[in-house]
């Protein structure tokens, strides 16, 4: 017997998409848009105006109850009874061998109600990690996957875009909070939040709502320099950002301290966590032998590194690059990649990528490759 192929789910904008002629693609199990026209012109857009993003593939998962914030704190590293009403986090759900299940965000809503945002390749698996977890909690997960359609502004001229069309506290709003409130005329829990290493909103609303709130915010960002942006640019964007994807810089495989992000796990809260014992003794390895570190690395020519290629120094594999495309920032190809601390430092010599048998000469550099100004 063969397996048939899952039919693709589609957004409450799908059809939106298709009409702006936007290149799909099939991403985590969805059918996304990958670009517009130009993913080098959305990039550029978002990095210097505005751009509005699909992202209803996330995945939503409500915690509720008198023990919410004791079953997030035993199922997930970080110190989620510190989170204030209204403020959002980043944190992993992890293995009970430390590997890492996801990255999240979490926001906590009211006093016993958390959001849990899970990538979308992922949101079954911690799904069923925060149900089977939950168990001896007075605590309740529930899937809110179609509760949602999530859509995002990025950019220096996102925070004019969204004023235009809310009367919510925007200013008030700091990075990594959220609050609900009304946008032209849509319920949404607002967000200050995003993956492109610009300021932004992320916009939670119902999926019978998204056409017109993203119908609202194309025609108030007309005179901002607004455009509809795919998955591509937001993937150039991030990794500018030097923010980490799951399935290239996390994985199962490493846990956050391997991964440079051992800062998410709080050992200082109360009580045990999934995987407490393993990330002990990860963070003590990290700390006596670091084991490979993920560095940026910059082209001096014009080949694009790959995920998956070589990392060399005189002959030797050092390491391996997780995620590579050309920066249309920096105007040239840039990558992140694991490699031994002995070539870690930045502008360590003698450091190349094996693309396809031939050693192109890579600078090592600190990430991130791009910081916005304040």
């Amino acid at each position: 017997m063969t397996d048939t192929p899952q039919t693709p789910r589609t957004t409450a904008l799908d059809a939106l998409h298709r009409s702006l002629g936007a290149t799909m693609t099939d991403f985590a199990g969805w059918d996304m848009p990958l670009r517009y026209a130009s993913e080098r012109d959305e990039h550029n857009a978002v990095r210097t105006r505005a751009g509005l993003f699909d992202l209803s593939h996330m995945g939503e998962i409500t915690v509720t109850g008198p023990q919410a914030a004791e079953l997030l704190a035993y199922a997930l590293v970080g110190n989620i009874a510190t989170i204030g009403a209204g403020r959002a986090r980043y944190t992993m759900i992890c293995r009970a061998d430390g590997g890492i299940l996801d990255d999240l965000i979490v926001y906590r809503l009211a006093e016993t109600e958390y959001m849990v945002v899970a990538n979308a390749g992922n949101a079954q698996t911690v799904l069923d990690a925060l149900t089977e977890r939950a168990e001896g909690f007075d605590a309740e997960v529930r899937d809110d996957r179609d509760a949602y359609a999530l859509l995002a502004v990025q950019g220096p001229n996102s925070p004019a875009i969204v004023k235009s069309v809310t009367d919510a506290d925007l200013d008030g709003l700091k990075y990594y909070a959220g609050l609900p409130g009304t946008v032209a005329g849509v319920e949404a829990l607002i967000a200050r939040t995003g993956y492109t290493g610009e300021d932004g909103f992320e916009l939670f609303v119902s999926p019978a709502d998204a056409e017109k709130l993203w119908q609202a915010l194309t025609e108030a960002g007309a005179g901002l320099g607004l455009i509809p942006c795919g998955l591509s640019c937001r993937d150039t964007l991030r990794l500018e950002a030097g923010m980490p994807l799951y399935g290239h810089e996390l994985t199962t495989e490493l846990t956050p301290f391997d991964a440079g992000l051992g800062r998410v796990v709080k050992f200082e809260k109360e009580g045990d966590f999934v995987g407490r014992e393993a990330l002990t003794a990860a963070a003590g390895r990290a700390e006596t032998a670091p084991p490979r570190k993920l560095v940026g690395l910059v082209a001096e020519g014009r080949r694009v590194p790959r995920a998956g290629m070589p990392v060399v120094h005189d002959g030797q594999v050092i390491g391996e690059v997780t995620s590579g495309a050309p920066s249309p920032t920096l105007g040239k190809p840039i990558a992140m990649a694991y490699v031994d601390a002995a070539h870690a430092e930045p502008g360590a010599p003698g450091v190349g990528v094996d693309i396809r048998g031939t050693h192109e000469p890579y600078e090592v550099v600190a990430l991130p490759f791009y910081k916005r100004q304040k």
